[in-house]
């Protein structure tokens, strides 16, 4: 498929694409769909379980010794310094809901850092993947950040923390401070793993949330980056796959960006 890449990220897009059929076969009969809670708003379907399915035996067959973390299966007992971290389905909210904005996403990491990612929109059939070092591409062509500077003119990604209360004073801060600063728009999508592949090709500006988990951001934080944006958490620290805090967007937007929240957040 991508012949400059590495079997890790053609393997990673092939399942990807195979879980995406599996997800779209779902899609078609909603109306019989089985969806159980997990938590308060928290869901998982079968659709989720399938495609979680799908991707761990690939993955499994072809890298017996690579550790996995899953969001539904958890994690195995595998010791290594590489891991998969998988989101079957980010955006199962839409998916159940009927919204047409979900994706499988697959990251590969070393070391706990990302050095690969694969986000897949099967509606859309949209293949987002990268590699350290080799770029990031959507559907095989080459994907850059946006060059907007001015967050007058910018247009931000979020996801709202409605799950955990403890987040939600500073994530209205955070909101105060992008309007204060009259932010040229705001849009709240639902699935993180493609908010962050739309700030890597260039539809969105930039993108923040928090409490996310590496699955939702091991692909898509590794495709900014190919992209040619920087990501982090909303201090400027890189240990947002610990913290679950994101900021991403284009160098420039994101220095300001960090600049107006440490002046209103500290």
């Amino acid at each position: 498929m991508y012949n400059s890449y590495s079997p890790q990220l053609n393997i990673a897009a092939n399942a990807a694409l195979l879980a995406g059929k599996s997800i779209m076969r779902f899609y078609s009969r909603l109306e019989t769909l089985k969806v159980m809670s997990k938590g308060f708003n928290d869901y998982v379907s079968e659709a989720d379980q399938e495609a979680e399915k799908i991707i761990t035996e690939a993955l499994m067959k072809a890298y017996p010794q690579y550790k996995i973390t899953a969001e539904e299966s958890g994690s195995n007992d595998v010791k290594s310094e590489y891991e998969w971290f998988i989101d079957p389905l980010d955006g199962t909210t839409n998916f159940i809901h009927g919204i047409p904005q979900f994706a499988v996403s697959i990251g590969l990491c070393k070391d706990k850092v990302p050095i690969l990612g694969v986000v897949y929109d099967p509606f859309k059939n949209e293949l987002f993947c990268a590699e350290k070092g080799k770029g990031a591409l959507m559907n095989e062509k080459k994907i850059r950040v946006a060059k907007c500077s001015s967050i007058k003119k910018a247009v931000f990604g979020t996801g709202i923390p409605y799950r955990k209360k403890d987040h939600s004073g500073v994530y209205i801060e955070t909101l105060r401070t992008l309007m204060d600063a009259r932010c040229g728009s705001i849009r709240r999508l639902g699935a993180a793993a493609l908010d962050l592949s739309y700030v890597a090709s260039g539809r969105l500006d930039g993108f923040w949330e928090f409490n996310l988990k590496p699955w939702d951001i091991a692909a898509g934080s590794i495709i900014v980056s190919e992209a040619g944006g920087h990501i982090s958490d909303i201090n400027g620290n890189e240990n947002y796959l610990e913290t679950g805090n994101v900021l991403a967007a284009n160098i420039n937007l994101h220095e300001d960006v960090i600049e107006k929240l440490q002046k209103n957040l500290i």
